[in-house]
């Protein structure tokens, strides 16, 4: 089975107070665990220690983390990414909290990823026996888990074929300049059956573009809207949708200024599914398919 899913985001924030009103009070996350540098969060119906982890002091991405299914997948990963020539290395249980033993990975783009099979087990706030559909009491925007990453760099076609050889990911999308010349401008790649688990579009190296969590329905995605003005959350783009992946969204930010989404909808993708291709002239049109318009923030806030 190899990689199963993304299974954390590790940001920094510059105010962790303002970090727990955004993510427990306006998303509606948990807050597991904090110290005097960071705090863990889960979403409702996500069963490990956490999800997304905020550490203190200045914005952007210290690594993704993504969850593998067996030990001999993690050490046929290894030799994969060695065999590439990706700088890596293992690291103990301990290491990084709450996480067990696993491989550390310095991606061609520049940005850390950690691989690894187990994370200390906290249940979902349902329950597994005879568990209600969600929370009676649910907080804020009540997301119920994370979703993916897009991600900045410069050469996406190296970081498509990192993940592709190494770590065994589809491609269920990619925009392209022009079937003349086909020269990669993005590429959504998937691990699960969703349209994407991790994206890079052009860009600077080592920089985020956000993160999201996945939502029920259309519906749920309104209500979130309704929350973010509720917060004065600053909000970017939506309700809309894509139409690269077909997903409804909204676009918002974290107090440090971090991007973050809530998502719903999209197809499934399997093994043998074939990748679509938009080219450099539709791209607004697959971004933000009912405006077909891009804003300036939207290309070129990073974190």
């Amino acid at each position: 089975m190899g990689v199963m899913r993304l299974g954390y985001v590790h940001i920094r924030n510059e105010d962790l107070a303002g970090a727990k009103d955004h993510y427990e009070g306006t998303l509606g996350m948990h807050a597991v665990e904090e110290s005097p540098d960071a705090v863990y969060f889960k979403a409702w119906d996500e069963y490990d220690h956490h999800s997304v982890v905020v550490e203190r002091g200045g914005s952007g991405l210290v690594r993704l983390g993504y969850k593998c299914a067996s030990d001999s997948d993690l050490e046929q990963i290894e030799n994969r990414v060695q065999a590439f020539g990706a700088f890596n290395h293992r690291f103990s249980k301990g290491d990084n909290h709450a996480v067990g033993e696993g491989l550390r990975v310095l991606l061609p783009s520049g940005h850390t990823l950690d691989l690894y099979t187990e994370m200390e087990y906290h249940g979902t706030e349902t329950g597994v026996l005879n568990p209600d559909p969600a929370p009676r009491d649910p907080r804020g925007a009540s997301v119920p888990r994370l979703d993916h990453a897009l991600v900045t760099c410069e050469d996406p076609e190296l970081a498509e074929r990192f993940f592709t050889e190494c770590l065994g990911f589809g491609i269920a999308e990619r925009v392209i300049t022009d079937p003349s010349s086909a020269q990669l401008i993005a590429t959504f790649m998937f691990c699960t059956n969703t349209p994407h688990d991790i994206a890079f579009i052009k860009g600077e190296d080592a920089k985020l573009h956000h993160f999201a969590f996945l939502m029920e329905d259309w519906n749920s995605i309104l209500r979130a809207g309704d929350v973010f003005a509720m917060d004065d959350t600053p909000v970017e783009v939506g309700p809309t949708r894509h139409g690269i992946t077909r997903g409804t969204t909204i676009y918002f930010y974290d107090r440090s200024g971090n991007r973050n989404e809530v998502f719903s909808g999209g197809y499934l993708t399997y093994p043998d599914f074939p990748t679509i291709t938009w080219t450099a002239d539709q791209m607004a049109k697959g971004i933000f398919y009912i405006a077909r318009e891009i804003n300036e923030r939207f290309t070129t806030v990073v974190t």
